[in-house]
């Protein structure tokens, strides 16, 4: 009887060690996660509410509560000029909404440079940084780069004209942008379209000089890649230039020397030209 007695105190000591053996391999395993947890809840980045499109928008539509919907957005990857408050978005309600400038698909935050100001529509003024005035040039095929210049992009603007007695071509503006193509201000078109008129976005002093370039010749458009920022300094070429001749100047001509010998005749005296002396 006592070795049985004996017998299951052994055994219960053992499933007792054994009991406390795995309970102590669930608690460190149990320590381990919640500290790759806690290092992984540190390493997070807080979020913060954007608004999105809610689904395709268009250039000119207008943007509605029901076209956007909030997102939770990493604090440290937020497009500059997004929306996070809907007093913002939407300071008058549905009174006076905001029109979209560039289409934008779903799931895109709304930008402040994507929408007009509540109330404006999508008109050529909307697009106008402070300061800046809309001029508008005529263009034909070949001076609108065949009908492929698009608002948005940039060009440099080059006048041929007569100076004197010279036809010249110069380079009078770099990198002028373009806010509007005849009366379309949409950037997002793809179809080339042969327009009549440019809209450029300028200072007021280069307006002034747009206008007199305009006067008194004929204006070219160059259009500029996308990601081309350089200047180009002072260009200007004029007919020799172009047909590879020198400015000749002539020779003064030189006087021929006439010389003379007075003969009298009577109660008159006459001069007679005669071949000049060779020294």
């Amino acid at each position: 009887m006592r070795i049985v007695f004996a017998l299951i105190l052994l055994i219960g000591m053992g499933l007792a060690g054994f009991a406390v053996y795995m309970a102590q391999g669930r608690f460190s395993e149990y320590q381990s996660k919640l500290e790759y947890q806690n290092k992984a809840l540190k390493a997070n980045v807080p979020l913060v509410r954007v608004f999105v499109a809610n689904g395709p928008l268009k250039y000119g539509q207008k943007l509605k509560k029901k076209d956007v919907r909030i997102v939770a957005w990493p604090q440290n990857a937020i497009p500059e000029g997004a929306f996070t408050d809907p007093k913002v978005l939407f300071p008058d309600g549905e009174k006076n909404l905001r029109t979209v400038l560039r289409a934008m698909e779903k799931d895109e935050a709304i930008l402040k440079v994507k929408v007009t100001k509540p109330g404006e529509d999508a008109g050529v003024a909307s697009r106008l940084a402070s300061g800046m005035r809309a001029f508008t040039i005529r263009v034909d095929v070949a001076s609108g780069v065949s009908g492929f210049l698009r608002p948005g992009d940039k060009v440099d603007v080059y006048w041929t004209g007569r100076i004197g007695k010279q036809d010249i071509t110069k380079l009078i503006l770099e990198d002028v942008k373009l806010i509007a193509i005849d009366q379309i201000a949409n950037s997002d078109r793809n179809n080339p379209v042969v327009a009549r008129t440019v809209t450029a976005e300028v200072s007021p002093e280069v307006v002034a000089k747009l206008a007199q370039a305009q006067a008194t010749g004929r204006l070219l458009l160059s259009l500029r890649g996308t990601q081309d920022t350089s200047s180009l300094g002072t260009i200007q070429v004029d007919q020799n230039q172009l047909l590879g001749l020198k400015n000749q100047t002539l020779e003064p001509a030189v006087a021929k020397k006439v010389c003379t010998v007075k003969i009298r005749k009577g109660d008159s005296v006459v001069a007679v030209p005669v071949d000049c002396p060779t020294n």
